[in-house]
């Protein structure tokens, strides 16, 4: 009998009742998007879940980092990390500006900030940092440069939805932050997204550009799209929000059980935790050297798929080496990056997940190590 399989991650859903019964008013109302209730209560609740006093909610999290761009009017390059998921890079590029790639911290993977300085020029406009598997930029020295040289700082934080830092939420870091609500986040609402920002002053072209451009009901002011998040997303995000601890507080233990098994095993790097941060939990990723174990990450993935456990080779390859991005930009420098990407598998982590598929993934990745 074939054993069952386990997937790199699954969708945190509320119970089955509770969503019906969350999107029976729509019945009533027959109001299914353009800003219904359902809309203007999940932003509510995120004001007051993420501290921070706007946010503007998308129909996904690539909708909403493009429109950050043009919401601030971002021109030339942008200093970003190639060591994310490709809509990082290619809202950048789709904006019609230049991602400008630097290599990444060792530690935690997310952008190396004593690297961001020498890549600054002229041309440069902002800085994109990526908080990495909810693993938390260096945001002081990045403050420090977007001060010294007047650039803007849009955090993509897909990971880090409702983490802090120092005792402020993710959310207040830079001028704006965007948080993905995709499936198969720590806090979805199937598809979606936001941004999260400080100065009041954005929150009418931000609300413009989302519904295309639209500034009152008969003028088109700016070049907007229509990403607008309808009423059966923000339904199962209101629902999500109900049970947002509970998911974060399951996945911590899913880490724990993972960390209990695998820290301190030569050849094995696991991202450590550090102080002043509340984490989400949002994936585990395992980094592996060939040279200490004598497999490699391709082989230890191969031999968990053979026991139908499936993890995922999160981020590869880098987004500087995708074919519609390298023809494009000049080579990226960022060894690091690439190192880690190489070597890096991200396990499978949900707030399902039990103790006993945690260790039959550990057992089967130690295994293949002493084979």
């Amino acid at each position: 009998m074939s054993k069952d399989v386990i997937r790199v991650t699954m969708s945190s859903m509320p119970p089955f009742d509770e969503y019906c019964k969350e999107i029976r008013s729509i019945w009533d109302s027959h109001w299914l998007t353009n800003f219904g209730e359902k809309h203007q209560e999940l932003e509510r609740q995120l004001v007051k879940y993420l501290d921070i006093p706007n946010i503007h909610l998308f129909s996904n999290g690539h909708q909403a980092l493009e429109i950050a761009i043009d919401a601030l009017e971002l021109t030339g390059e942008v200093i970003t990390t190639p060591f994310t998921f490709a809509s990082t890079t290619l809202a950048i590029m789709r904006k019609g500006l230049t991602p400008v790639f630097c290599d990444i911290d060792e530690n935690d993977y997310t952008i190396d900030a004593d690297k961001i300085e020498s890549l600054i020029t002229e041309k440069t406009s902002a800085i994109m940092p990526v908080h990495v598997y909810g693993n938390i930029c260096n945001y002081k020295k990045i403050e420090q440069l977007a001060s010294k040289y007047n650039l803007k700082v849009i955090y993509d934080g897909a990971h880090a939805f409702g983490e802090k830092v120092d005792g402020r939420s993710v959310a207040s870091l830079g001028d704006i932050t965007m948080f993905s609500f995709h499936a198969t986040k720590v806090f979805n609402s199937i598809e979606g997204g936001c941004l999260a920002f400080k100065d009041s002053n954005l929150k009418d072209r931000i609300h413009a550009l989302c519904q295309f451009g639209f500034s009152g009901e008969d003028d088109v002011s700016v070049l907007g799209t229509n990403s607008k998040m309808n009423e059966f997303q923000a339904a199962m995000g209101i629902c999500n929000m109900r049970h947002i601890n509970e998911y974060i507080d399951k996945r911590k233990a899913c880490v724990g059980r993972y960390r209990e098994r695998l820290d301190g095993i030569d050849g094995i790097t696991l991202c450590k935790e550090k102080e002043n941060t509340v984490y989400n939990y949002s994936y585990f990723p395992v980094v592996f050297d060939e040279k200490i174990l004598g497999k490699n990450r391709d082989d230890i993935a191969k031999a968990l798929e053979s026991e139908n456990i499936f993890a995922r080779k999160y981020f590869y390859p880098i987004t500087s080496d995708f074919t519609a991005i390298r023809e494009k930009c000049s080579p990226a420098d960022t060894p690091v990056a690439k190192r880690i990407s190489e070597n890096v598998l991200t396990l499978p982590l949900y707030a399902e997940l039990s103790f006993e598929d945690i260790d039959r993934i550990c057992d089967t990745i130690l295994r293949c190590c002493k084979a």
